[in-house]
């Protein structure tokens, strides 16, 4: 139990950084309705980018907007082919993010990854300052929370979730639907890589792979946010805040998990589990819904 004291803030931080990363995919998933795979790759391109720039003697802020732009020119990447193109969106991510997985080895200099050491560089965020991580990347959040909040009250911002409610209407309600989606995955894409580029200064590092399996991460903290805090959270910055939260549940059951003595090599696994679980959730309760309602019918026609 000591130790898992021990290690929950860093779980916490760790936490809130896929929490970004997940409302990157929360714009895409549940504001768009666009299943996007490029994030796996996108999240790596902003921690090459970070640590790239920052090894060259760029400011770290500085180095921080670049890996945003990155992430930003990877989902106009996806938005093009999936609407100049035609292509379905889920397979327009998977050609990004393959792309993007020899993109990011030139931008690491053809190296699978590359360090960045806390003690030569001023980071924003570190393994080795905890305390200082956790605010950070706490101010960080919600002051993306505040702007997405605000961008999305804007008439760009609710013509882009008409969209993803309802293209016909949006359609016919002079809304360019394409360009929408564009800056959709172009938005989303771009917070996954200022995610990417917190994650590489956090852990001391960027990788090539670091990116592999990201999307189940942000839909495992996306799908356990909803479920935990649907019914408390309606505003639309909650429930991005939500989306956060459900990072940071993620990585305190894996480090519980962890510490029971589960495999690291089966976490994808586990992963992959906890993500089909909480998918089945509302699935599971609209199935039992209609059956009360037909009980409590049933009980008052007898009454």
């Amino acid at each position: 139990m000591a130790a898992f004291l021990a290690s929950l803030p860093g779980a916490i931080a760790q936490g809130i950084i896929w929490g970004i990363m997940a409302i990157g995919v929360f714009i895409t998933f549940r504001v768009l309705d666009v299943a996007d795979l490029t994030v796996d790759g996108t999240l790596s391109t902003g921690g090459a980018v970070l640590v790239m720039c920052t090894v060259s003697g760029m400011n770290i802020y500085l180095a921080m907007v670049l890996a945003f732009l990155a992430g930003c020119l990877a989902g106009l990447a996806t938005g093009v082919f999936h609407t100049a193109f035609g292509i379905p969106a889920i397979l327009s991510g998977i050609l990004t993010q393959l792309a993007l997985y020899s993109i990011n080895l030139r931008i690491l200099g053809n190296k699978a990854n590359q360090t960045l050491s806390v003690t030569k560089y001023n980071l924003m965020v570190s393994l080795r300052y905890i305390p200082k991580s956790l605010i950070v990347c706490s101010i960080f959040a919600v002051a993306l929370i505040a702007l997405l909040y605000w961008f999305f009250g804007t008439e760009m911002g609710h013509s882009i979730r008409a969209t993803g409610s309802n293209q016909a209407m949006a359609r016919a309600n002079g809304i360019n639907t394409n360009t929408r989606k564009i800056i959709g995955l172009v938005l989303s894409n771009g917070i996954v890589a200022l995610s990417g580029a917190l994650l590489s200064q956090y852990q001391g590092f960027a990788d090539v792979n670091m990116g592999r399996g990201a999307i189940v991460i942000g839909l495992a903290a996306v799908i356990i946010g909803e479920v935990i805090f649907s019914k408390l959270f309606k505003n639309f910055a909650l429930k991005l805040l939500a989306a956060v939260f459900g990072g940071v549940i993620y990585y305190i059951v894996i480090t519980i998990v962890l510490r029971l003595g589960l495999n690291a090599n089966d976490l994808k696994l586990f992963s992959a589990l906890v993500v089909a679980l909480f998918l089945g959730i509302p699935y599971w309760k609209a199935k039992v819904a209609p059956k009360k309602v037909k009980t409590k019918e049933r009980s008052a026609e007898n009454a």
